[in-house]
């Protein structure tokens, strides 16, 4: 099969022809078909996140066709659609998985990190952890709901029943939790980077209240406010926006160090928390609820050898929505 390979954090991702891999007991060998590029890749990628296992096929937000299926795996059969997360396994016996919060299992394992991801013509994935996908979506439409949808709901979970909602940074998964707060009635407000007019405007497409610069003052209190972009010092901001009560969730897995901030702006029962992964309670929730909003990916495509391309239009802040890897023929919804 070919692949994008990362050899060394901070390199460019290497193609490479490898041995078609093997499904073992409980899991299941996929073809893939589409692969949406997430910043967590980048925080890979560029060595942000320790001891990934190299050289390692990146890649999280998986969409494919099951090929076969492992001893134990008979939960999906050959030519099921299949779409494959960032958290890859768990221990399932420890008490953070006994009691449904798999996502802080200590000996988890995650997909395009410690197991090989879906920047390939094929890939191996825990049964357990992959999803079947609405029939409306093509594959490429698809990937991105694999994270960018599937953390961001579970950050908007976190933010409680806010009905006045900052985002900040409006990338991937921004513009998913976007339609679906606008779905709930929650009014949205869009912090960009400064000048980002392509971003403001999608946030306006899609339903937002108000977009601007994450550099300029929210138009009045905020219930709570969830934080995309991996920038520490995006945490004090938001504090001030929120009201009290409020929330400030910080959804990255990766964030520079947040300053140190007055008092004052956490007084009046603030809240500051982080999300962690996502759990498959989260997975089956957000992919039954997204064709009924309908939430719809706005994507940019890329075939697979130019997957080096699509991480440094990311980098760059070059995408406005989505990357996604395409990977042979995309089905169509």
């Amino acid at each position: 099969m070919k692949a994008m390979v990362l050899q060394r954090p901070g390199g460019l991702l290497v193609p490479t022809d490898r041995p078609d891999p093997v499904p073992g007991p409980g899991r299941i060998l996929i073809r893939v078909h589409a692969c949406a590029v997430c910043r967590t890749d980048l925080h890979v990628i560029d060595g942000e996140l320790p001891d990934p296992v190299l050289p390692l096929v990146p890649g999280h937000e998986i969409i494919g066709s099951v090929v076969e299926a492992g001893p134990g795996a008979e939960r999906f059969a050959p030519g099921d659609r299949v779409g494959v997360p960032w958290l890859g396994w768990s221990c399932g016996t420890c008490a953070w998985c006994l009691s449904g919060r798999e996502n802080l299992c200590d000996r988890a394992r995650y997909t395009g990190y410690q197991i090989d991801g879906g920047y390939a013509e094929l890939t191996v994935a825990d049964a357990r952890y992959c999803f079947p996908i609405d029939p409306s979506y093509t594959d490429a439409e698809a990937a991105p709901l694999m994270c960018a949808g599937l953390i961001g709901y579970r950050a908007l979970r976190m933010a409680g029943d806010a009905a006045r909602l900052g985002l900040y940074g409006f990338g991937a998964a921004a513009h998913i939790v976007a339609q679906v707060a606008r779905h709930q009635g929650r009014e949205v407000f869009a912090f960009t980077r400064p000048g980002d007019r392509d971003a403001q405007d999608l946030a306006r497409d899609l339903g937002a209240a108000w977009a601007g610069g994450s550099d300029e003052p929210a138009p009045g209190p905020l219930d709570a406010a969830i934080l995309f972009a991996p920038a520490g010092p995006l945490v004090p901001l938001a504090l001030r926006a929120v009201a009290k009560g409020g929330t400030v969730v910080c959804a990255g897995i990766h964030m520079s160090d947040i300053p140190s901030f007055p008092y004052e702006i956490l007084w009046g029962e603030r809240v500051v928390r982080s999300v962690a992964n996502l759990t498959r309670r989260d997975g089956e929730e957000f992919l039954a609820l997204a064709p009924r909003v309908p939430v719809r990916a706005r994507v940019t495509e890329y075939p697979l050898e130019r997957a080096n391309e699509a991480v440094a239009a990311l980098r760059s802040g070059a995408v406005t929505g989505a990357a996604v890897l395409t990977v042979g023929k995309n089905r169509p919804a």
